[in-house]
């Protein structure tokens, strides 16, 4: 009936499946997940727009510690902005300056809108 003298062949495990598990697991983290939530902002670029500027000149320069107006240092960029705009919609001109990180950038335009600056041209 059985024949015990001759050892059997153990069966080994695949690893296969087990690979195809982690797949779709991977597979689900990452449609499952939230990697951050897109905002948006609004931006005009400068250049080849046509318009004719109104008012004096004002061109603010993002420095990574610092920012200047029309080449001129400035700490507080809305205060120093009031007296040369026309009108509340006039546009202002911002400029990254050498090591300025988008982040510094983004940071001030937030700044300047809630202070009620709307219209920002982003030039180069």
């Amino acid at each position: 009936m059985f024949d015990f003298a001759v050892p059997r062949r153990t069966r080994r495990l695949g690893l296969t499946p087990m690979i195809d598990v982690v797949f779709l697991l991977l597979v689900f983290f990452m449609l499952a997940a939230r990697f951050g939530q897109d905002v948006a902002m609004d931006l005009a670029l400068g250049g080849g727009s046509g318009a004719d500027w109104q008012g004096p000149p004002r061109l603010l320069t993002i420095l990574p510690d610092a920012m200047t107006l029309n080449g001129v240092p400035v700490e507080d960029a809305a205060t120093a902005l009031a007296p040369l705009m026309p009108t509340p919609d006039a546009p202002v001109l911002l400029r990254g300056g050498d090591g300025t990180d988008l982040q510094r950038l983004l940071e001030v335009m937030e700044a300047l809108r809630a202070a009620g600056f709307p219209t920002l041209v982003l030039v180069e």
